[in-house]
């Protein structure tokens, strides 16, 4: 091996960044691998608005002196904590200050492969390089696990695709597009596209669509803080829960884990989406796809409403807006033999209070961890109590093998 080093961390997304900036405050011997915000920079929509409020949108350093508000502060950009809605380059932006300041211990190429050794981790780089580490983390994005529905998936990329495969919809304009989902993802591309001079429709399974409420003038009232407690994840008890006792849901039965991933904060678009949708852009709630076909160079969806009544729509274009879905075996960069030694809560790791899975030494964190500590994994609001843990292990576990 022609390199070696106590650990490495896979991803330079929010919470790759934010472990090693708490990792390289204890002067752990670290490197981070992997572009900075790729997911963020490559498979998000050019213009969109975070879903997050912009308190709970910061990265985690050891002091809390580098938030999104401070750098906010810094670049003379305009920011409240709920009321402005943070830009996506806004907030690449702020990361990748974020990681100049904190994270100079970065490289840019990616892993593409991870086995295990008897005593640690091998790595193979991009450029074929091969590295050691005592300590492995798998911090990355949610781009992985693109979840596309059968009945799309085995069609041409030029008919159908993943939300996540559209960083700039201008190509789009002046064709028929049509967009299935109802969250934030599918609410947002399709006011893009609608803006960008596509002919948009959206196509959702239940009989609404959600958004969240404008903030109230002077902040919530008395009654409002005790009903809908304001929380990283958006106002409500659960989502206070949600944040407050990661340890508690990871006491949980493991179906009631999973059942709660899956239901807790179902579609929903922010506020600010609202006026730039509704009466502008069909809506065509309460149909699903029945069957589909492809017609010359377009595609025709067969639809079916939930009264039993028959729809056809022809489209250049269907976007799966239908969100993502962690699965191990999705991670194909780590060793077929290392990935078996893996034990899975549904098709997530399942992870020790300090984000270990069952192979000693190899951790996960973000949306791959949600089925251990719940919804809180799928937010940039859970950088900081994952940082502070599995910093508070791995510390401890490279000094043991320092002392040995």
């Amino acid at each position: 091996m022609s390199d070696s080093l106590g650990v490495a961390v896979i991803g330079a997304g929010p919470y790759g960044l934010s472990i090693a900036a708490h990792l390289n405050r204890h002067d752990i011997d670290c490197r981070v691998f992997g572009k900075p915000m790729t997911t963020w920079r490559n498979h998000m929509p050019e213009g969109m608005l975070l879903k997050s409020d912009g308190f709970a949108s910061n990265l985690s350093d050891p002091g809390n002196h580098y938030t999104l508000k401070a750098y906010c502060v810094r670049q003379g950009i305009p920011y409240d904590d709920l009321a402005i809605p943070v830009a996506l380059q806004t907030f690449v932006d702020y990361a990748c200050d974020f990681q100049r300041r904190l994270v100079t211990n970065l490289d840019e190429r990616s892993v593409s492969e991870v086995a295990a050794t008897s005593d640690d981790f091998k790595l193979r780089l991009d450029d074929n390089q091969k590295v050691r580490a005592q300590r492995v983390i798998v911090a990355v994005g949610i781009a992985h696990f693109a979840h596309m529905p059968l009945e799309l998936a085995a069609l041409p990329a030029e008919l159908v695709s993943h939300s996540s495969a559209h960083r700039n919809v201008q190509k789009f304009a002046k064709r028929d597009v049509t967009v299935l989902g109802a969250g934030a993802s599918a609410v947002e591309l399709a006011a893009l596209l609608h803006e960008s001079g596509a002919n948009v429709r959206l196509v959702v399974r239940g009989n609404v669509i959600r958004f969240g409420s404008v903030p109230r003038t002077g902040g919530p009232s008395p009654w409002q803080k005790i009903r809908y407690p304001q929380s990283g994840l958006g106002p409500g008890i659960r989502s206070k829960l949600a944040c407050e006792l990661p340890d508690l849901f990871h006491l949980l039965p493991q179906s009631l884990r999973l059942n709660i991933v899956r239901r807790h904060l179902g579609p929903a678009s922010a506020w600010h989406l609202q006026p730039r949708v509704v009466g502008k852009i069909p809506m065509m709630l309460g149909h699903k796809i029945d069957n589909l076909k492809i017609v010359g160079d377009r595609i025709e969806l067969n639809l079916q409403t939930m009264e039993g009544q028959k729809v056809v729509v022809e489209t250049d274009h269907v976007i799966a807006a239908t969100g993502y879905r962690a699965d191990i075996d999705r991670l194909a960069f780590i060793n077929e033999c290392l990935r078996s030694r893996i034990r899975v809560t549904g098709k997530m790791p399942s992870l020790s209070r300090h984000f270990e899975c069952s192979v000693p030494g190899l951790f996960f964190v973000g949306n791959a961890a949600a089925a251990t500590f719940g919804p809180l994994m799928r937010f940039a609001y859970g950088c900081s109590f994952t940082a502070q843990r599995i910093c508070a292990r791995v510390t401890v576990g490279i000094q043991e093998l320092q002392k040995s």
